[in-house]
């Protein structure tokens, strides 16, 4: 039996170092990701962030077919941009009616008000087409980027996000 507790005892006093040495290098990266803007046909760098889970970005655009008033909201999570909710309003600023979101696919494409909260659509790369009558705006905590001013109309933005390592230098 003491052998047994000897062996239990040796185990335990090799893992805790090698315990104590990761736990501050994964505490220093967990739940931080790197939302990096870049210019679709030049690669030029427009933006780079970190971001806490759960801090969001909002991309506000208005649809050319429909002339709606768009919102999309992303969070942050685990390296991802997740989206978690859309907005297509009238600009007279009436109240769009809620929707379920599975029905969100179809209603992008079809036109007509409508709000969905709840959504959770993860994302490493998303691409943002720069229209003429668009004027989308990202903002990411309290920094507003006109992505029409950025690259110029009929262009694009790629959004790439990833965890983020605690690497000082990235956004340089």
């Amino acid at each position: 039996m003491l052998s047994g507790t000897r062996s239990w005892t040796m185990f335990v006093l090799i893992l805790l170092p090698v315990y104590l040495m990761l736990t501050p290098l994964h505490t220093s990266w967990a739940g931080e990701t790197l939302v990096q803007l870049t210019h679709g046909e030049t690669g030029k760098r427009i933006s780079c962030t970190v971001l806490r889970d759960g801090e969001a970005l909002t991309l506000s655009w208005t649809n050319s077919l429909f002339r709606l008033l768009v919102t999309e909201i992303y969070e942050a999570k685990g390296g991802m941009i997740v989206q978690t909710g859309v907005a297509f309003a009238n600009p007279n600023g009436k109240e769009p009616p809620l929707v379920k979101p599975e029905d969100v696919e179809d209603l992008y494409h079809t036109g007509g008000p409508f709000k969905a909260d709840g959504l959770s659509q993860p994302f490493r790369r998303i691409v943002f087409r720069v229209g003429e009558i668009g004027n989308p705006v990202l903002k990411i905590r309290d920094h507003a980027i006109a992505l029409t001013k950025e690259v110029g109309f009929g262009s694009s933005v790629i959004l790439e996000s990833r965890s983020w390592l605690n690497d000082e230098n990235v956004c340089r």
